[in-house]
C-alpha cells in the first residue's frame, strides 16, 4: 500500500467487501509491500492500524491481535466481559436516544425486527397447538366419537395428530428444498397461501356423519401442516440472512447479536400458543353464556373452535399481503450473490453433495439433537391432559387445564426471552444453554418418573406442579431455541433451507414418536420414556465466515482456509476428532484475507473501468488513462496460489474475488 493512498477509519467495522472504494487510488497493487503487513517495516502505523480495524474488530480480537478463543480462560472472561458491558451500554445509549425522540419507537422498532419476521411462526404456534387444546372439548362434548370410539374410527381420532405431523413433515423438506431453488421469498408466500387455504378448510370442515367430520379434520390439519412445516426453514434462513447477511462478510451486529435476532422471531412461537389459549378461553365463555363449566352444547363448541381458526385466517391473509409486496429483493439477496459466485441458475445440487461429504456429522448432530428435543417438547405438550388428571383428579371441566396450560406458557416464555438474551453469550451461548437444557429437562422427568406416587400425593402436588412447569422453561432456555438457530447458521447459503428443513424434518419424527407411544403408555410410564432422550447433545457452532471457508471447500482447496471457522471452538467434537481444526491458523488466515480485499478491490476497480470505456467517458483507445494504466499494472500480484506472474484466477471460473 503506496504511503498517503491508504483507506480512511470511518467506514464500518467489518464491512471488508467495501475496501478501497472509499480511497483515493485505493491499495497498492504493483507488489511495492508484501502482503504480511505486521511483518512489513515500510508499512506505515496507519496502513497497519487500517487493516486491523477491517481484520481484526475489537469485538472479537485484543489490542495485539489474538482472537478472543485463543485467550487462556481468565483473560478470555476479561475480554468478553469487557466486550459485552461496552455493547450493552451502547444499545441503552441508542434505546434512550429512540426513547426520547419518539417514546413509541422502540416498539416499531421491536415490531419490524422481531415480531413481524416471526409472524409466520406465531400463527403457526397458534394453530399448532390448537389442535391439543380443543380436543378436551371434543372429547366433553362428542364423547361417543372423540373418547368411547363408539361413532368414529378409532383410528381416524388417532389420525389427527399423526396427519398433522407428517404434513409438517412433507412442508419442511418440500419447502427447503423450493427455498433453496427459486428462493426465500417465494417459499415465504408460498407457506402463507397453503395456511391460509388450511385454516379456511379448518373453519369450514364438516361431514355428514361425524366421523366424516373427523376425516375431513384430520386431512385439513395435513394440508395445513405443509405450510408450517415450510415456516421453519424460511423463517430461520431469511430471518437470518436478512439481519446479518450470508456470513461471508462478518459486521458487528452480525457477531454480537445474531442469535438474538433469530431466537426473537422464533419465541412468536410460544406467543402464539398464548394467544390461542387466551381466545379458546374467551370465546367459550362468550357462546357458552358466560361460564366454563360442564356440560358444554354442541353448538358452543363449534362455533369456540370454528372461531378461533377464523381469527388467524385473517391474520394469514394479511401475512400473504406482507410478504408479497413489502418483503421484496431483501429476503434473496444472499441466495442469489451465492448462486452468481457458482454460475448457478438452478438447485445447487453439487452444494448440496459437499454439504453432505464435508459437513455430515453436522446433519446428524442438528437432525438428531431436534429429534432428541421434539420428543421433549411433544411430549410436554402432549402430556397436558395426563398432567390435569394428575393434580386434579376429579375435576371434570376443560377450564382448569386450559388456564393450567396458560400458566405453562407463560412459563415457556420467559424461557424464550431468556435464551434471546444469553444465546450469544461468549461465555454460555449455543453449547452450554444446549447441555443444560436437556440435562434439566432430563431431572425433571425422571425424578418424578422414579418417586410418581410420591410427588403425586396431595402432600407433593405443588413440586409435582414445579418440576412440570420448569420442564417448559428449560425446554426453551435450551434445546428448543438451540435447535431452530444451529440448523440454519451451521450450514451455507446455497443450502441453508434444505438442511434447516430436513434437520427440522427429522425433529418432527421425534414429535410423531411421542404421539404414537403415548398411546400406548401410561402416566408413569410416559414419565420413565421421555428423560432418556436428552441425553444426546452436539457443541454449537458459529456462523462467521462460514460462507468464505465453503468458497474454498466448493473450489477443492478446504485444507488452504486457516480462519476462525475452523477453529476448534466452533467445531463439533467429531469434526475435532476428525482433525478440521488442524489447518486454523491466525497468521496465514490474516495474509490470504488481505490478498483477497485486495482481489477485491481489483474486481470492482476493474468493473468500473470496464463501464467507463464502454460509455467514452474517461478511457480512449489510443490515449489510456493512468488508472487504465494502474489496473494493467497490477494484474502481475501474487494471489493464494502464490504464483506471481499470474493475475488473481477466481476460485470458481467467475468474475470475482477467488469466490471468497
Amino acid at each position: 500500500m503506496a504511503t498517503g493512498h491508504h483507506l480512511t477509519t470511518q467506514e464500518p467495522q467489518g464491512e471488508v467487501m467495501n475496501y478501497g472504494l472509499n480511497a483515493p487510488h485505493g491499495p497498492d497493487m504493483t507488489g511495492t509491500h508484501p502482503i504480511a503487513v505486521d511483518a512489513n517495516p515500510d508499512m506505515t502505523q496507519n496502513e497497519r492500524e487500517v487493516f486491523n480495524y477491517l481484520l481484526r474488530p475489537d469485538d472479537s480480537y485484543t489490542e495485539n491481535g489474538v482472537y478472543w478463543a485463543d485467550l487462556p480462560i481468565m483473560q478470555r472472561i476479561k475480554f468478553v466481559n469487557k466486550v459485552n458491558n461496552i455493547e450493552s451500554r451502547r444499545e441503552l445509549g441508542a434505546f434512550w436516544t429512540m426513547f426520547k425522540n419518539d417514546p413509541l419507537a422502540p416498539i416499531g422498532f421491536y415490531m419490524r425486527n422481531m415480531v413481524l419476521p416471526g409472524a409466520g411462526l406465531g400463527l403457526e404456534g397458534y394453530v399448532l397447538f390448537s389442535i391439543g387444546n380443543v380436543k378436551p372439548l371434543f372429547q366433553a362434548v362428542f364423547p361417543n366419537c372423540w373418547s368411547k370410539y363408539k361413532v368414529c374410527n378409532k383410528q381416524w381420532i388417532y389420525a389427527v395428530d399423526y396427519l398433522e405431523i407428517i404434513g409438517i413433515i412433507v412442508g419442511q423438506i418440500m419447502v427447503g428444498i423450493i427455498g433453496d431453488w427459486i428462493g426465500r421469498r417465494w417459499g415465504l408466500i408460498q407457506d402463507a397461501t397453503i395456511m391460509f387455504t388450511g385454516l379456511i378448510m379448518l373453519t369450514a370442515s364438516w361431514g355428514v356423519t361425524q366421523n366424516g367430520w373427523v376425516i375431513c379434520y384430520a386431512w385439513s390439519l395435513f394440508f395445513y401442516g405443509i405450510g408450517v412445516g415450510g415456516e421453519y426453514p424460511m423463517t430461520a434462513t431469511s430471518g437470518m440472512e436478512n439481519a446479518v447477511g450470508s456470513g461471508k462478510v462478518s459486521t458487528r451486529d452480525d457477531r454480537l447479536h445474531r442469535g438474538r435476532k433469530v431466537t426473537s422471531a422464533f419465541l412468536m412461537q410460544g406467543w402464539g400458543q398464548f394467544f390461542n389459549q387466551v381466545i379458546l378461553i374467551l370465546l367459550l365463555l362468550i357462546f357458552h353464556h358466560g361460564s366454563g363449566n360442564p356440560p358444554y352444547s354442541a353448538l358452543a363448541a363449534q362455533w369456540t373452535y370454528r372461531v378461533s381458526f377464523a381469527i388467524p385466517a385473517v391474520g394469514t391473509a394479511w401475512l400473504i399481503y406482507w410478504r408479497t409486496f413489502k418483503v421484496k429483493a431483501a429476503a434473496n439477496k444472499q441466495l442469489r450473490i451465492a448462486k452468481a459466485k457458482n454460475a448457478v441458475t438452478g438447485y445447487d445440487t453439487q452444494s448440496l453433495s459437499l454439504c453432505f461429504r464435508y459437513f455430515g456429522g453436522r446433519v446428524l448432530a442438528t437432525a438428531g439433537t431436534w429429534y432428541m428435543n421434539d420428543v421433549f417438547f411433544y411430549g410436554n405438550k402432549l402430556f397436558q391432559s395426563e398432567f390435569i388428571t394428575v393434580i386434579m383428579p376429579s375435576n371434570k371441566s376443560i377450564m382448569p387445564g386450559w388456564l393450567y396450560n396458560l400458566i405453562n406458557v407463560g412459563v415457556s416464555l420467559c424461557g424464550y426471552y431468556l435464551a434471546s438474551f444469553l444465546i450469544d453469550n461468549k461465555l454460555y451461548g449455543r453449547k452450554h444453554m444446549m447441555t443444560l437444557g436437556f440435562l434439566m429437562c432430563f431431572i425433571f422427568f425422571v425424578v418424578p418418573a422414579f418417586k410418581y406416587k410420591y410427588y403425586t400425593s396431595p402432600g407433593h402436588i405443588k413440586e409435582f406442579q414445579a418440576m412440570y412447569f420448569l420442564s417448559s422453561f428449560f425446554n426453551q432456555f435450551g434445546p428448543n431455541s438451540v435447535t431452530f438457530i444451529a440448523a440454519a447458521e451451521v450450514y451455507p447459503v446455497a443450502v441453508r433451507a434444505t438442511a434447516h428443513g430436513f434437520s427440522a424434518a427429522c425433529g418432527k419424527l421425534g414429535a410423531l414418536t411421542a404421539a404414537v407411544v403415548y398411546n400406548y403408555l401410561t402416566t408413569p410410564q410416559k414419565f420413565y420414556f421421555v428423560p432418556w432422550f436428552g441425553l444426546a447433545d452436539t457443541t454449537g457452532l458459529d456462523l462467521k465466515e462460514q460462507e468464505r471457508r465453503w468458497a474454498y471447500i466448493r473450489a477443492g482447496r478446504e485444507h488452504e482456509y486457516h480462519g476462525v471457522a475452523v477453529h476448534p471452538k466452533h467445531l463439533s467434537l467429531y469434526e475435532r476428532f476428525r482433525g478440521v481444526g488442524k489447518d486454523y491458523n491466525p497468521d496465514l488466515d490474516y495474509k490470504q484475507r488481505v490478498e483477497e480485499m485486495r482481489g477485491e478491490w481489483e474486481m470492482r476497480m476493474s468493473e468500473r473501468a470496464a463501464e467507463k470505456e464502454l460509455d467514452h467517458e474517461d478511457f480512449d483507445d489510443d490515449h489510456p488513462s493512468e488508472v487504465h494504466s494502474f489496473f494493467a499494472r497490477s494484474t502481475k500480484s501474487p494471489n493464494l496460489r502464490g504464483n506471481e506472474n499470474e493475475k488473481i484466477p477466481p476460485m470458481n471460473g467467475q468474475n470475482g474475488t477467488n469466490g471468497i
